[in-house]
Order: structure tokens, then sequence, then C-alpha cells
């Protein structure tokens, strides 16, 4: 029972808000049409006074060339203006693109950084701090080679004349060589 009455509630206040939002669309429609109808009349108002109907009847040939001139005259004057005006913008849509541009990078720009020359003792004293006393050995953590070691790789490295690998190579001798030593032939 109480969960009907819940519904018939809801539906009700649904209803409601349905109906209040119909109003309101209906209200806004008529002020947009009222709106469009006082902006016409305001702009043949505006017209009506600043371009009074010509009087071009009974005027001479020479009176209607006059009159051309003038108009000509004023429509170059208010294409002039247009231009400026039209010039004028796009400086400054250009002007406001190129500001947004360098104001996003000027959030992420890094500063140049200068190279600078430390020596090994400065910067143990900046790692460590008072802690770092006199020169340290810093070879004394390498690890030591043996020089026989060295020697021997040398040794293996070093290739005789490559003419002379070529010529015992060659043929079923030099296959059969390349067979023994990987092994193969025991």
């Amino acid at each position: 029972m109480f969960f009907c009455c819940c519904l018939n509630l809801q539906n009700a206040y649904l209803q409601y808000i349905l109906f209040s939002q119909i109003l309101l669309l209906q209200r806004a429609m008529e002020e947009l049409e009222q709106e469009t109808v006082s902006r016409d009349e305001d702009k043949v108002k505006y017209l009506s006074e600043k371009l009074p109907p010509l009087q071009i009847t009974g005027l001479s040939m020479d009176e209607l060339q006059k009159l051309c001139r003038q108009l000509n005259a004023k429509i170059d004057v208010v294409d002039e203006e247009r231009y400026d005006f039209e010039a004028k913008v796009n400086k400054n849509n250009k002007d406001v693109s190129n500001l947004k541009v360098q104001d996003l990078g000027g959030k992420f720009k890094k500063p140049a950084l200068r190279k600078v020359r430390v020596s090994a003792d400065e910067m143990m004293r900046a790692l460590l701090g008072s802690k770092h006393k006199g020169s340290m050995d810093l070879r004394a953590n390498l690890k030591s080679v043996k020089k026989e070691d060295i020697k021997q790789e040398k040794v293996h490295l070093h290739v005789g004349d490559w003419r002379k690998n070529v010529e015992a190579m060659s043929g079923m001798e030099g296959r059969k060589k390349m067979f023994d030593a990987a092994g193969g032939g025991q």
C-alpha cells in the first residue's frame, strides 16, 4: 500500500517537473520570436535613417552622374573602413593565438643550462659533504687485470696472411680440417 502511494507521488512530481519545463521552453520560444521581430524593426529603422530613398525622378543626365559619383565615393570610404576593421580583427586574432601558444610553451620551457666543469674531489665533496676528507683514490675500487691475460688474448687475435688461410682451407682438404677442428670426426 505504501509502495503504491510512493509511485503516485513520484509520478505527480515527475509530471510537475515536465510541465514546468514545457512552460519554460514555451516562454523562451515566445521571447526569442519577440527578439527577432524587434531586431528586424530596429534594422529597418536604422536603414531608413541612414539611407534615405533616392529622388532620381526629374534629374538630368549630369545630375545622375554626379549622384552616382557621390554614391561610389561613399561606397569606397565604407569599403576602406571595412577593410581596416577586418585587418585589425585578423591581427588581434593572430596575436591572441600567438599568446596562447606562448603561454602553453612557457609552462613547459626548460632553462638553458650551463656546462660546469667539476673535478672528482669537488664532486665527492658535493655528494658526501663533510665526510669527504682529502682526495680519495678512485682507482682502488677498480678490478685488477693481469698482463699475461691481455697478451694471450692478443696472440689469439693475431691473424696471419689471409691468402694462406684461404689456400689452406680451399678444396675438400680445407673442409675436412674444419670438420676435424669442430670435433666432428673423432
